[in-house]
C-alpha cells in the first residue's frame, strides 16, 4: 500500500505529532499542499488530509489544493486534525468542508480522526493557551492504534 500525507501543521505543530506516527505506521510520506502536484496523487492507494482547526474547518491551503485536484475513481482518503475544541459532533463540522470536496473529486473518506491541540490563538494566549501539553502521550496512542486499523482495514 502506497500512502501519503498531506499537512499543513503550522502553531505548535501539533498536526505533525499525529502525523509523524501516522507516517510510521502506515509508512507514508508527509508533504505540505505547497509540495503537492496534484496529479502525483494519482499513484497512491491511500492519502490522509490534516491540517489544524482554523475557523472550524482545514486549513485554507488544503481546501485549496482540493479544488485543484483530478477526479478519481473510488480514491481512498482518510481526514486528521487537532484543534482546540474536540467532540463527534464537533469533529463532524470541522471535517465537514474538507470531506465533502474529497468527495466530490472521487474519494472515499475511509475514516477521520482528531484530537484536542495547544492553542493561543485569540484571547487565550493572555491566560496560557488552552490543552496545554495536547497531544499529549495518550492522544499519539490513540493515533497509532487508528493508523494501525486503517492499514488492516485498507
Amino acid at each position: 500500500m502506497k500512502s501519503l500525507l498531506v499537512l499543513f501543521s503550522y502553531h505548535h505543530n501539533n498536526t505533525a505529532k499525529l502525523a509523524n506516527v501516522f507516517a510510521e505506521v502506515l509508512d507514508a510520506q508527509i508533504k505540505t499542499p505547497q509540495q503537492i502536484n496534484p496529479e502525483e496523487l494519482q499513484e497512491y492507494s491511500l492519502i490522509g488530509f490534516g491540517s489544524g482547526i482554523y475557523g472550524a474547518k482545514h486549513h485554507k491551503s488544503l481546501l485549496d489544493l482540493t479544488d485543484n485536484m483530478f477526479q478519481v475513481t473510488n480514491g481512498k482518503a482518510f481526514i486528521f486534525s487537532t484543534s482546540a475544541l474536540t467532540g463527534e459532533d464537533k469533529k463532524a463540522d470541522d471535517h465537514s468542508s474538507l470531506k465533502e470536496k474529497l468527495q466530490s473529486k472521487g474519494y472515499i473518506i475511509v475514516d477521520d480522526f482528531q484530537c484536542k491541540g495547544f492553542n493561543t490563538n485569540s484571547f487565550m494566549r493572555f491566560f496560557g493557551g488552552m490543552n496545554k501539553g495536547r497531544p499529549n502521550v495518550e492522544d499519539l496512542k490513540n493515533a497509532e492504534e487508528f493508523a494501525q486499523k486503517l492499514k488492516e482495514r485498507i
